[in-house]
């Protein structure tokens, strides 16, 4: 399967975030770990760069980031042509 330049950019988004909201749960447990706290910032830097990468190049992910209407202009899942199949 071939992925494109704009799946390729989501994915790297949606591995840092897991990476971050991982490390989040780890130091609710293990609040004294620096080495996790130190990883934990860099992928929430990551995940905050790839972010505002993607959004300038395709558009707001969510409906808070940008203005409500170019969240409203974006092609709904449903409406690309390979998710009709």
């Amino acid at each position: 399967m071939m992925v494109n330049e704009r799946e390729k950019n989501l994915r790297m988004l949606s591995a840092a975030q897991f990476a971050t909201w991982e490390l989040h749960l780890y130091l609710d447990t293990h609040p004294d770990d620096c080495e996790a706290k130190e990883r934990h910032g860099k992928y929430a830097a990551r995940a905050k760069t790839l972010q505002k990468a993607y959004e300038e190049k395709y558009g707001p992910l969510t409906p808070r980031t940008g203005s409500g209407e170019e969240w409203l202009k974006n092609p709904w899942p449903w409406d690309l042509e390979e998710c009709v199949k």
